[in-house]
């Protein structure tokens, strides 16, 4: 007997600039999943081995699919439309949550899902953006055309991490968000993503534009002019896959080590707490016998948590320069326990 046919599924996309806390937010939506629902969320990474996925904790009912190595709204673009018709016609959702990277812009995203292609299949609710009131405090992000479009074309804006952030920068925020046009369907403020479930069913406001529509143009993707030649696809013990790229003046290092791999947390701590050069590190981690993820911003004091993740272990920087990747490589590795 034939399936029937998808359609209408709810799709929802959950945005936000680089730590604003959409993963922690995802989470906490899953966590209050129905019981006789299946969901679905593509994530999309800006690094080359993807950690976003390994983060996102994998219950009954839930799929998950990471498309790593660039943003949807370039380099990933045409991988989009294949990779969302795959997965809800092998998985059947009954919701879709998208989470691009935190510098992608979500107009093309918004073009994809609205095409004819998919126009009966999804429907897209409320976009949501994730904004941490402390970016207020970063000049050159408040420039950016991603993090403008993020908040421009946001049917709700959620101020995330307000417990980190003081008074002054998240009344800023909230004005900010006030004063943009058209208005917001709703303004929030949260914390560790508390995001409410009845605001997945928000309806999407057409009527958003992006200030700045040819950030989302399709371009050629750019090499990864990091990446070593034909790298290792598996990770031998104390032997990790290193996977490195650059765009848009942005540069990921990532590596991957075995699951026998075991590092000694006293080693390894200190060795992420006081790396400097980074605008975001994110690692899952074997430590003895147990797991951890570990997340920072620049500036900002970690954010670390036990983890169900089992495959193996993997690490990545955002920066915005180049870093001496060999030199980093060395000091992981003697983190490892003998």
């Amino acid at each position: 007997m034939s399936q029937a046919i998808i359609q209408s599924v709810p799709t929802n996309i959950i945005t936000g600039f680089l730590g604003s806390g959409k993963t922690t937010a995802i989470n906490h939506l899953l966590k209050h999943k129905p019981d006789d629902e299946r969901w679905a969320v593509l994530v999309n990474e800006f690094g080359q081995v993807g950690i976003d996925g390994s983060l996102i904790e994998q219950q009954d009912g839930i799929e998950v699919k990471e498309l790593a190595g660039g943003c949807l709204c370039c380099a990933l673009g045409p991988s989009l439309p294949i990779t969302l018709a795959t997965l809800l016609r092998r998985f059947r959702p009954d919701r879709l949550l998208i989470e691009p990277t935190g510098l992608g812009h979500p107009a093309r995203i918004i073009d994809t899902l609205q095409s004819e292609q998919f126009r009966s299949v999804l429907t897209l609710h409320s976009i949501i953006c994730l904004l941490d009131p402390g970016v207020l405090l970063q000049p050159e992000t408040l420039r950016h055309p991603s993090f403008i479009d993020q908040l421009n074309l946001a049917d709700i804006i959620v101020l995330n991490r307000t417990d980190l952030a003081d008074e002054a920068n998240i009344t800023e925020a909230r004005e900010l968000s006030a004063n943009l046009f058209p208005p917001k369907t709703a303004i929030h403020a949260t914390t560790h993503g508390q995001l409410a479930r009845e605001w997945l069913d928000l309806d999407h406001q057409i009527q958003r534009q992006a200030r700045y529509p040819q950030a989302h143009a399709a371009t050629p993707a750019r090499p990864n002019i990091l990446a070593p030649i034909n790298p290792p696809t598996v990770a031998e013990p104390s032997k990790p896959v290193r996977q490195n790229g650059s765009q848009g003046g942005y540069y990921s290092y990532g590596w991957i080590f075995a699951a026998e791999d075991r590092f000694d947390w006293q080693a390894i701590q200190p060795t992420l707490d006081t790396m400097e050069g980074i605008l975001r590190l994110k690692a899952v981690l074997r430590i003895g016998h147990a797991w951890v993820s570990y997340n920072r911003n620049a500036g900002q004091q970690a954010d670390i948590n036990e983890s169900a993740w089992r495959r193996d272990s993997r690490l990545e920087i955002l920066t915005r320069q180049p870093l001496a990747y060999e030199i980093i490589e060395k000091t992981l590795i003697a983190c490892l326990m003998g």
